[in-house]
């Protein structure tokens, strides 16, 4: 049996499906002009990989490959999705004990912190602590309170907007491609 095209097939499925797995995220943090490259790029392998299914319908193998090409390129593009960390999130942590040796605490790793006072429905007193961090900051902050911090409660939601001002993080991320691919 030649394995030949639907290992071709495999290979060109993985990639156009990590590629628009990718994609969408530059969609959604506004990088319209890398999502374009990206997109243009894939619709050409897509119409390659496609084209040569819907020419080899009776090739059994060329068509399952199509299918775990798919569900292999969403996986791969979410573990580089992950890789790149691009954007950032805010991270809402939830104290109903004294807040201020975990805002000391995150002070000195360079996390800025804002403290919300309040009360809630099974604790008089409760503390809301809220950090804007760049997504790849995040799983530090995140260990820290897993291990140092059990007893608190988080959520975390991605900022899909914001103003660029030097207070949250110190400085600017960089410009141009190297910004756009997360590093900063």
């Amino acid at each position: 049996m030649d394995l030949v095209l639907p290992l071709v097939i495999l290979v060109a499925r993985i990639i156009e499906t990590t590629m628009e797995t990718i994609r969408l995220v530059y969609v959604t943090k506004g990088h319209k002009y890398l999502a374009s490259g990206i997109g243009t790029l894939k619709i050409g392998i897509w119409v390659l990989s496609t084209g040569l299914v819907l020419t080899n319908l009776d090739n059994i193998p060329g068509i399952l490959a199509y299918m775990l090409g798919y569900g292999i390129g969403t996986l791969l593009g979410m573990t580089l999705e992950s890789w790149i960390g691009l954007g950032t999130v805010i991270v809402r942590i939830f104290c109903t004990k004294d807040p201020e040796p975990l805002i000391r605490h995150l002070g000195k790793l360079g996390y800025g912190t804002t403290r919300i006072n309040g009360s809630g429905q099974f604790f008089p007193s409760v503390a809301v602590l809220i950090s804007m961090v760049p997504r790849k900051k995040a799983g530090r902050l995140l260990d820290v309170l897993k291990t140092k911090y059990p007893d608190v409660h988080f959520t975390i939601e991605d900022v899909s907007t914001m103003s660029e001002r030097e207070i949250y993080f110190g400085s600017r991320s960089r410009r141009g491609i190297l910004g756009f691919i997360g590093y900063s």
